[in-house]
């Protein structure tokens, strides 16, 4: 009788860390045959054959299980999918690396992507798309402006300024359906009545720039916050400038900022960041929005900068042409 080959079970995995152990289990008493037969990347193998307790404890006390085997211990034959290849770590395992293919990349400057941020270039915004933002895409080419002037859409998008002052391009839509609910009155930033979002969205694209809902309902003509009755998890803000209250959510909590997130305020004050501004709004109770970027003494002192410097210099001029 020819004498068959033993097959030993083990412990099928799905991935190996950086401690070298197998992690998270995926199946027990399965030979590395049927284990590795997924070709998955990053899938490995046990050959012990040990109770759950051990298993167990191989998981929550010692980061995982020993003698850990990958199924795959080199690139031949690894499909890492469209937008990714196969590339040896420097531990020498494969691993699926983002590699987009910029082959058909015209243009190479910056662009502005739809989350807001400015890539050096496309290939490195389909880079970050692979890992991890999938709904990522080029708004427009160029960095991300400010202002829509200079700022070219793509196809029937319109540029519009939103309430943070970032441009961004977005696909006007021209209908909108007839209001079937009293509830869907929205009274915008600008005083003006709106019969629903979608109007108010049209406006805005219409116009170019975020108009924003003061709060929902129809506008009323009030007199103070007092007058004005906000959502749950909002906090009515004065706008003492155009006699106007808006509702703002007011429990965000601010991340660190970093230095150059400064604002200059409506009035006339430094912030360390729009959203410390925001706070800063909510405990007064008033509407503060952002003039500029940078601090509020940044044009003055530029002006100072360029008056000392005048006056050095007529005043090296006037000593030169006592001295001739």
């Amino acid at each position: 009788l020819e004498q068959q080959k033993a097959v030993w079970p083990g412990n099928c995995w799905l991935q190996q860390g950086r401690n070298g152990r197998c992690q998270v289990l995926y199946m027990p008493g399965m030979s590395r045959e049927e284990c590795c037969r997924s070709g998955r990347l990053g899938t490995s193998w046990t050959e012990e054959d040990v109770p759950n307790s051990t298993l167990f404890r191989w998981m929550i006390f010692s980061g995982g299980a020993p003698n850990c085997m990958l199924c795959k211990e080199t690139c031949d034959n690894v499909d890492c999918g469209p937008g990714k290849r196969c590339k040896m770590s420097k531990r020498s395992k494969p691993r699926c690396v983002c590699a987009p293919d910029c082959s058909n990349v015209t243009w190479k400057g910056p662009v502005c992507g739809s989350d807001g941020r400015t890539y050096k270039d496309e290939c490195a915004l389909l880079k970050a798309k692979c890992k991890g933002h999938p709904d990522l895409e080029v708004q427009y080419q160029g960095k991300c402006k400010k202002t829509c002037r200079d700022v070219l859409c793509p196809g029937s998008s319109t540029c519009v300024v939103d309430q943070t002052n970032n441009a961004y391009c977005v696909t006007c839509n021209r209908i909108c359906p007839e209001v079937t609910s009293p509830d869907q009155y929205l009274c915008g930033n600008d005083g003006i009545i709106y019969a629903s979002a979608c109007h108010l969205r049209r406006a805005t694209c219409l116009l170019g720039r975020s108009i924003g809902v003061a709060y929902e309902g129809k506008c009323v003509k009030a007199k103070s916050c007092e007058d004005i009755r906000c959502s749950a998890g909002k906090k009515c803000l004065w706008d003492a400038k155009m006699s106007r209250g808006r509702c703002a959510v007011c429990n965000e909590p601010c991340p660190e900022q970093r230095p150059d997130e400064a604002v200059c305020a409506s009035d006339n004050a430094t912030y360390p960041s729009e959203c410390i501004m925001k706070q800063a709004a909510c405990s007064m109770g008033v509407l503060l929005e952002v003039k500029h970027s940078g601090s509020c003494n940044y044009i003055r002192d530029q002006f100072y900068d360029h008056l000392m410097s005048l006056i050095w210099c007529f005043a090296v001029c006037r000593l030169s042409n006592a001295s001739l």
